[in-house]
């Protein structure tokens, strides 16, 4: 194979495995039982595919190729160790003998026994986030770290305990029953709000959004309340449709960000809006919605503006307040600070953000100290809002949001 041929199929792969590996991982975990062996089983049937495709070319069906690689090598692992532990051959010969199913249907519940698996009610919660996010998903230990605030060692040991627990407790990878889904609600709803979150504004990298990891969550979304079409599984699919209908407007052709008030509402997704808006209502007109409801009200709040001054500010705190009384949260706080700034002035948001800090809360999140900045910033003073823009700077990680906050740095005046 010469070169270019061996760079095209390289690019191939890649493109396969962005596309196809959480479906596969999926369908090896539920034919291996393990979610270590899967993961294995996995990067063996790649590095296959890498050298067999050299010769054969790309098979017509790659995903169900890939499982029963993955599959075979794994059988093969299991037969070498077996030497070493003979029960390992009992097993092997049992997965040999299973007929495996790779169709697109059998995948697709899969990927819904996976999810339920990640968020198995025996788990902790935190370990059911990160172990969905790691192998539903596909972050990265460190991804998952910054979602939760936390270190990349912690997240690895939370994943390696919880798989533990799937496999000495036996936790069957099934869809459960409908009489038990409801009590799995949360855990799922959480998971898929952090993966949109993720994709949405990436906490790392020169992109903003990542809109493999938004598109896999509002899909997540919209399969959950085929199973379980209850009031906040409606509001998070609800709000995941209204943020992201924005996502066209959000940064400019050279990738730079551009913030809600200066987007061009005519690239907003009308489809998204009208989806996420029916959503609410259904949400609404069952008497029990909650924190993913009411974010999304406030985000069709916005969306219903045809411009930014039309903003109804006064509903959107009204809302926050509510909001507030659900789940008390310093970030709510904030968010409903900047809209009290617009309506009532910089001054008096800022008043409301210099309270969150002083109590010692958000003071490791930047953006508490950019829209203290823009607060100082729009009040003119320049020193203040000087330190606040370099403090936001340095918590930064993601370059969309550096080379903005870098802007609003240089053009204050000296």
């Amino acid at each position: 194979m010469n070169e270019n041929a061996e760079a095209d199929l390289h690019e191939t792969l890649a493109g396969i495995y962005r596309a196809e590996s959480r479906r596969v991982l999926a369908t090896l975990i539920r034919l291996l039982g393990d979610f270590d062996l899967a993961e294995e089983a996995l990067h063996d049937a790649f590095a296959a595919a890498l050298t067999q495709w050299q010769k054969g070319g790309v098979p017509v069906n790659p995903r169900a190729w890939l499982v029963s690689a993955g599959r075979f090598k794994a059988i093969d692992h299991l037969r070498q160790r077996a030497r070493f532990n003979a029960s390992l051959e009992e097993i092997a010969a049992h997965l040999n003998t299973e007929v495996t199913d790779a169709d697109d249907e059998n995948i697709e519940d899969d990927r819904l026994r996976l999810i339920f698996t990640c968020c198995h009610p025996s788990l902790s919660p935190d370990a059911q986030v990160a172990l969905t996010l790691r192998e539903v998903c596909d972050l990265t230990t460190e991804e998952i770290a910054r979602a939760f605030l936390t270190t990349p060692t912690t997240v690895a040991q939370r994943i390696v305990r919880a798989k533990a627990k799937i496999r000495d407790a036996r936790i069957p990878y099934e869809v459960p029953e409908q009489a038990d889904l409801a009590d799995r609600l949360d855990s799922l709803l959480r998971v898929i709000y952090l993966v949109f979150n993720e994709g949405y504004s990436a906490s790392t990298g020169s992109e903003l959004t990542r809109h493999d990891l938004s598109g896999e969550a509002i899909r997540l979304g919209r399969l959950l309340i085929e199973l379980l079409p209850e009031s906040e599984a409606l509001g998070l699919l609800a709000l995941m449709l209204l943020h992201d209908s924005r996502r066209a407007a959000r940064t400019s052709p050279n990738g730079d960000l551009i913030l809600l008030d200066e987007q061009d509402r005519t690239l907003w997704n009308r489809g998204q809006i009208a989806e996420g808006s029916e959503l609410i209502r259904r949400s609404l007109s069952s008497h029990r919605f909650g924190f993913y409801t009411l974010q999304a009200a406030i985000a069709a709040v916005h969306a219903e503006a045809p411009i930014a001054a039309a903003t109804d500010w006064t509903e959107i705190i009204g809302l926050y307040d509510l909001l507030l009384r659900v789940t008390p949260s310093p970030v709510i706080e904030l968010n409903r600070a900047v809209a009290v700034a617009m309506r009532d002035g910089p001054e008096a948001g800022l008043a409301l953000i210099d309270a969150i800090l002083s109590r010692g809360d958000l003071t490791d999140y930047h953006l508490a100290y950019s829209a203290q900045a823009d607060m100082l910033r729009r009040l003119g003073q320049t020193e203040p809002a000087k330190a606040a823009y370099k403090q936001a700077l340095s918590l930064t990680r993601q370059e969309p949001e550096r080379r903005f906050l870098e802007r609003r740095l240089t053009e204050l005046p000296d």
